[in-house]
């Protein structure tokens, strides 16, 4: 039960994030910071923007943040170790939002 909970957690931050028009403005700054041509980080803009818009990227990064601050299913189901169970949290937020979101599209296309 705890695995579906993070689950539906990581997909619904995810989709917050990524799709909502409640972070619209967040996203539309880091992409005209990303622009600027007078920014000299504007490197890192381009990588946070990306990062936010893209539902692959943007659970990946969830899911590192939800294992280290919330809960770490690799660490309590495979026994990794804590110190690195983090990275495979994210890998497993991302297969995890990947194919819901696969689900969520295929049934908004029929």
């Amino acid at each position: 039960m705890e695995i579906l909970i993070w689950s539906f957690l990581s997909y619904g931050l995810m989709n917050i994030v990524v799709f909502s028009s409640i972070f619209e403005g967040f996203r539309n700054f880091f992409l005209r910071w990303g622009e600027n041509k007078l920014n000299p980080f504007r490197g890192m803009g381009k990588f946070i923007y990306g990062i936010i818009s893209c539902p692959m990227c943007f659970s990946t990064w969830g899911g590192f943040f939800l294992g280290l601050v919330l809960y770490s299913p690799t660490h309590n189901y495979l026994e990794l170790p804590i110190t690195y169970s983090w990275f495979f949290d994210g890998v497993l937020s991302s297969g995890i939002v990947w194919t819901i979101n696969t689900i969520v599209e295929w049934f908004e296309e029929k």
